[in-house]
């Protein structure tokens, strides 16, 4: 099943199998599945290579105690909306 994405989800969900060689392709990624657990099956070293990622090709830090992480990973849509919100130029 393909999931309609904006185009900065696409990117992101692009940019999730790429950085974590992901056995599937980005549009299949529900946007509104978590990440983390049961969805997309992340785990905890899975969402530091992303925070990784996300600071290199967006030029923002994602920190490892920011209490808004639990928000910021809950989902495709929500990460690309934190990324919408903060990246530079």
């Amino acid at each position: 099943m393909t999931f309609a994405h904006t185009p900065l989800q696409s990117e992101v969900a692009a940019l999730l199998v790429e950085a974590l060689n992901l056995d599937i392709a980005p549009e299949t990624i529900d946007p509104e599945a978590p990440l983390y657990g049961e969805g997309l099956g992340l785990d905890s070293i899975d969402i530091l290579e992303v925070a990784l990622v996300v600071s290199q090709r967006y030029g923002f830090q994602l920190k490892s105690d920011d209490e808004d992480n639990v928000r910021i990973f809950k989902s495709l849509a929500s990460l690309a909306e934190h990324i919408g919100a903060h990246r530079k130029g």
